[in-house]
């Protein structure tokens, strides 16, 4: 293998897919989490693309205190260059491929602080959520409508009664 230039990650939960290019050519390899870190290691300094989510932020970190450049890019922007069926080796490879583009936007690697206050923050929305979205759906008909309800008068339906036959 030469030296590489441009690495594709994808990450998964068990094995990671590795797509790179050097002079040569393209290297495609599988790495298990535990050989992720070893794998970078024995390279020498390069270009490292990953599809942003939330454990990417921590590899990125991981990575480029190995010396490399850690490159971040949204999903939406990398399935454009997904040139065949989708699995993880394509997805590898599409990260390759997009993350030399010039107009490619990126996104900023968080740090521990950065990562532990937003999940703070949407821990805390998330206990407030259903309570707002339920008071939401409910309508001031509906509000009315139940009060009449629960005293055993119900406006709506009172054109429905059955009224007594005619004599």
């Amino acid at each position: 293998m030469g030296e590489v230039i441009t690495i594709g990650l994808d990450i998964a939960k068990h094995v990671f897919q590795v797509h790179g290019i050097d002079e040569a050519g393209h290297v495609r390899r599988k790495l298990r989490r535990s050989e992720v870190l070893k794998f970078f290691e024995g390279l020498s300094p390069c270009l490292v693309g990953m599809e942003a989510c939330a454990t990417a932020h921590y590899w990125a970190r991981s990575i480029m205190a190995l010396g490399h450049r850690v490159k971040l890019m949204p999903p939406t922007y990398v399935k454009p260059y997904v040139k065949r069926q989708k699995n993880d080796a394509a997805d590898a490879e599409a990260i390759c491929e997009a993350v030399t583009r010039p107009t490619m936007r990126f996104v900023p690697v968080k740090g521990e602080e950065q990562q532990g206050i937003l999940v703070l923050h949407r821990t805390a929305d998330s206990r407030y959520r259903p309570r707002s979205a339920s008071d939401g759906r409910r309508s001031p008909a509906q509000c009315s409508r139940t009060d009449h309800f629960y005293r055993g008068q119900d406006p709506y339906l009172a054109p429905f009664e059955r009224a007594e036959p005619a004599t």
